[in-house]
């Protein structure tokens, strides 16, 4: 079997490199998306050292210039993109876990289009760029990286864990995301590219804080598991370590 193509943006650090530390099999290519070259080389050359068949390309999610350099490296290359896990996002400001950023009331407009811009509008042209190279996949997997604080169901509900935990600029960039998940299966329903939405978990990152419940390592299971779905997996789905969540 030919060797999956994976393209992880924001790679070089934090849950986009231990997503393509989870993805390690001889079986799949990692590509990792870093803004900074040079921090990408260093990062991919720890992932060749843990056993990860690892390369970079220089990207900028908020540069539209690099979606079409991304589509062009791996046409070049590869002919092909089997994973699009699309990562690299922002917070926008204080993480949403530690306290509420700006309310729905309040919120600099500013904020929220830049918010936006990077955590929804930058992932439908990334993924509308390289959806071509996704349909020359015998098995392609689109994995968006959401939150749990993008479910309206949970924040709508009192007695729900995140109730209190309102950051609107950040957690409606994450449910227009999932609005994406769902409309992009339901167009590729009869294809063989899945969508899904994942929820990492709150993780030690340098977005998550210190505080944050969930080791690094931990971070990556669930994006590496929907990236190597089999056909029979589940598709327009939002998920977190196999379970389903509530949008």
């Amino acid at each position: 079997m030919a060797q999956k193509i994976a393209f992880i943006t924001g790679g070089n650090r934090g849950l986009g490199f231990q997503t393509a530390l989870d993805l390690k099999d001889p079986g799949v290519k990692v590509v990792i998306g870093s803004r900074l070259l040079a921090q990408g080389e260093e990062a991919a050359a720890k992932l060749r050292a843990a056993g990860v068949d690892a390369d970079v390309l220089q990207f900028d999610i908020t540069l539209p210039v690099d979606y079409q350099t991304a589509y062009d490296y791996f046409n070049s290359k590869f002919g092909r993109l089997d994973i699009l896990v699309n990562n690299a996002g922002i917070a926008g400001g204080t993480f949403p876990g530690t306290g509420p950023e700006h309310s729905a009331a309040d919120v600099p407009l500013e904020l929220l289009r830049k918010v936006f811009e990077t955590n929804f509008f930058a992932q439908v042209a990334l993924t509308r760029t390289l959806l071509p190279l996704l349909r020359k996949s015998p098995a392609g997997r689109i994995v968006n990286l959401s939150s749990i604080l993008s479910s309206l169901t949970l924040h709508s509900n009192p007695n729900s864990p995140i109730y209190n935990a309102k950051s609107f600029a950040y957690d409606a960039s994450k449910t227009a995301l999932n609005a994406l998940t769902v409309h992009l299966a339901y167009e590729l329903r009869d294809t063989n590219i899945k969508v899904n939405s994942a929820h990492p978990g709150w993780v030690q990152t340098d977005m998550g804080g210190p505080q944050a419940p969930m080791k690094l390592s931990e971070g990556g299971k669930t994006s590496a598991a929907l990236a190597t779905l089999p056909d029979d997996g589940p598709s327009g789905g939002f998920f977190h370590l196999g379970q389903p969540l509530p949008w």
